[in-house]
């Protein structure tokens, strides 16, 4: 799924309403009628509903659910704010409402504002996604008095006050705080960053038939990954198939005390379809990951405690190195003779990154495509502290392109930032999975994929995915609360066999 700025989406909307073709208000009332379906789906019908709306086209919406609304027997109540400027379409809705017995007032002053009860649900129809300054004035106070009423939001297209591309931060504009946003079409950047959580709540993607033709056509950097991208990916395993079709992946990973990450990412590889699986550990790991994973190949470092030497890279297809690597002064000294020897395909992670991030000259010397795998601690070490989400994510493209690097940057919706600077947006995944290990798990899942020959893009997307639904699946067994990265890991195997099924 693509996502688009609101102008892009704005041109959409005119090709749409130009070539199916189809009048203005007529694709305002399918936008209308999507809405209302969900609505009378997932809301209470004893419930009353208070529409709040905005003179524009994001009004006319909340006009025209309003309508179907209650002629599908809803208690329902519609304020719309006093304007000298409606937009053609509000004011057709708002003539097809005065038809109907609604309770409908308008709203001049303060006095206006509605008053609620503890049984209202507040629907946000005011400003759209085309919002391009700071609310201010009465609808500020009328945002105020919404927000500040305590009770469930549910907002038309955006919250109102919210824009759709970039939002300043700290945010001190007043905007609606939704408990759910029902969008129109596509998801909005703005909803994909962790500061705008407080505003947008849950979010659901409406269709509305836009014309497939503009959409397919019109070119974004931004996108949102959807199970149909996975399966164009996901190649079938052929009848004679053999180990060695699969790739060989190594994992340097593992010191003292940290012999689980290292298991944890062997595992994942395993679970991850690649035919041979070796593990690069110090001594002290070797009964542990030979019980833990006794499936992979295990060999022990020469040290006891930490990595110092790997030998013989030329044999594995991909390489894993980081997970519970610790940054003693000599295992820094043997990743920079991989970095400057390895000709197979880098994932790199976690304190091999935080290695990096005290030698910046080895980002230069990383192999074009290596894929970095930061979590936002990490990612501010390599690349300089960034004060909010969509400051992370234009650093994560700046860095991508500079370096011909893949940035899988770790999160609720994990970016994946190839070097042209196109961003995909995970869609799967869960609060459960913030634990200890779960990056170890998905830095297993993306090199099982390089080992088997897929692009280092497309592993990436892949794996971040897969590993997204293997926690979804961990979910639904264990709860967000006690979910471990373990659970991830042994849920993989359902992972990937839904989507063989598919």
């Amino acid at each position: 799924m693509k996502i688009f700025s609101s102008e892009q989406i704005r041109d959409i909307d005119s090709y749409t309403i130009a070539n199916e073709p189809i009048a203005s208000v007529d694709l305002m009332e399918r936008a209308s009628n999507a809405i209302f379906e969900w609505m009378a789906q997932n809301l209470s019908s004893t419930k009353r509903f208070i529409f709040i709306c905005g003179p524009g086209n994001n009004g006319g919406d909340g006009l025209a659910v309003a309508r179907m609304i209650y002629f599908a027997g809803f208690n329902a109540s519609v304020y719309y704010v006093d304007s000298t400027s409606y937009s053609s379409d509000f004011t057709i809705n708002l003539n097809r409402l005065k038809k109907t017995n609604i309770d409908l007032k308008i709203i001049i002053g303060e006095s206006d504002f509605p008053l609620l009860s503890h049984n209202d649900i507040i629907v946000d129809a005011l400003y759209g996604s085309g919002l391009s300054r700071p609310i201010d004035g009465l609808m500020a106070k009328l945002v105020q008095h919404i927000n500040q009423s305590g009770l469930d939001v549910v907002s038309i297209d955006i919250p109102s006050g919210l824009f759709s591309n970039e939002n300043p931060y700290p945010n001190n504009n007043t905007i609606v705080k939704a408990k759910v946003c029902l969008t129109l079409q596509f998801p909005k950047l703005s909803f994909l960053f962790a500061e705008n959580e407080q505003y947008v709540g849950r979010w659901i993607v409406l269709p509305i038939g836009l014309h497939p033709r503009v959409i397919e056509e019109k070119s974004t950097q931004f996108f949102y990954l959807g199970s149909d991208d996975i399966k164009t990916i996901l190649r079938p395993r052929p009848t004679f198939a053999h180990k060695g079709t699969y790739g060989h992946c190594l994992i340097v990973a593992g010191s003292y005390g940290m012999i689980g990450a290292a298991a944890l990412c062997t595992k994942a590889v395993v679970s991850s379809g690649s035919g041979l699986v070796t593990a690069h550990i110090p001594k002290c790991g070797y009964d542990a990951l030979q019980q833990l994973v006794p499936i992979a190949m295990c060999k022990v470092d020469s040290n006891e405690y930490f990595i110092t030497d790997v030998s013989e890279l030329d044999r594995y297809n991909s390489i894993c190195i980081g997970p519970g690597l610790g940054t003693n002064p000599t295992t820094v000294t043997m990743l920079e003779e991989i970095i400057s020897r390895a000709k197979s395909s880098l994932i790199i992670d976690a304190d091999a990154l935080n290695i990096i991030s005290q030698n910046k000259g080895l980002l230069s010397a990383l192999p074009e495509s290596t894929i970095i795998t930061p979590h936002p601690g990490e990612f501010d070490r390599l690349f300089g502290k960034s004060t909010c989400g969509l400051e992370r994510m234009k650093k994560a493209i700046e860095a991508a392109r500079m370096y011909k690097l893949i940035v899988v940057l770790k999160g609720a919706h994990t970016q994946i930032v190839n070097s042209y600077g196109c961003v995909y947006f995970n869609s799967t995944g869960n609060a459960g999975m913030a634990t200890g290990g779960s990056g170890d798990v998905l830095t297993g899942v993306i090199g099982g994929l390089l080992a088997q020959g897929y692009t280092p893009l497309n592993a990436a997307k892949m794996g971040v995915y897969i590993h997204g639904v293997a926690g979804d699946i961990a979910k639904i067994n264990f709860g967000e609360t006690s979910l471990s990265a373990q659970n991830i890991a042994e849920s993989l195997s359902l992972a990937f066999k839904y989507f063989e099924q598919e």
